[in-house]
């Protein structure tokens, strides 16, 4: 999921989409698709919106099977799922977050078995969700009003009897996080006064 505004990070974010922005020096989104043809997703569905030319002109000349939905803005997660048109079981991750090496591939492996999961890492926000046959199902109709929300249909999953696994990865890098970005990108910063 790459269309989000990145409102936390403006006025940056009003010139860039989130997803370009550079982790260690790499944007966020390349990233991540390297690390998912790594785990062994075959097809990638990137969502985009805001500055949607950046990101997809940034991601297409790289060798794997990528499509590109656009989506509007402020419609949320679960319709960012929804738009994509994935087969299940599949992988769902905002792009503003970076995982531990072999994190994807071995969380995809762990909830295989299941009909959904949600990674555990330390923060309020799952950044990463594995969507089974089960899960799948509860996006159409999308729940609620817009902002549709990705929690919301794996909670209307589990109420209706949907086996979610809770799967703890390492820590995620949030492009987000201010005291990540300095501590990890600009050591030289720390301990200045």
């Amino acid at each position: 999921m790459a269309a989000g505004l990145g409102t936390r990070m403006r006025p940056l974010t009003d010139r860039w989409p989130k997803p370009v922005l550079p982790i260690d020096g790499k944007p966020v989104v390349v990233t991540l698709v390297h690390d998912l043809a790594a785990a062994g997703c075959e097809r990638i569905v990137v969502v985009t919106g805001h500055l949607a030319e950046q990101v997809e002109s940034l991601l297409a000349p790289l060798p794997y099977a990528l499509r590109f939905v656009r989506q509007p803005p402020g419609q949320g997660s679960a319709d960012a799922v929804l738009r994509a048109r994935a087969t299940p079981p599949y992988l769902v991750l905002a792009a503003d977050n970076v995982f531990a090496g072999g994190d994807l591939a071995r969380f995809a492996r762990e909830g295989a078995d299941a009909d959904g999961a949600i990674a555990l890492h330390g923060n309020d926000r799952p950044p990463l969700w594995l969507v089974g046959a089960a899960v799948h199902r509860f996006l159409d109709p999308l729940p609620g009003k817009a902002p549709y929300e990705l929690r919301d249909v794996f909670r209307n999953a589990i109420d209706a009897g949907a086996r979610v696994s809770a799967i703890q990865v390492g820590r995620a890098r949030d492009l987000t996080d201010p005291v990540d970005l300095v501590r990890e990108n600009f050591p030289y910063l720390q301990g200045t006064e």
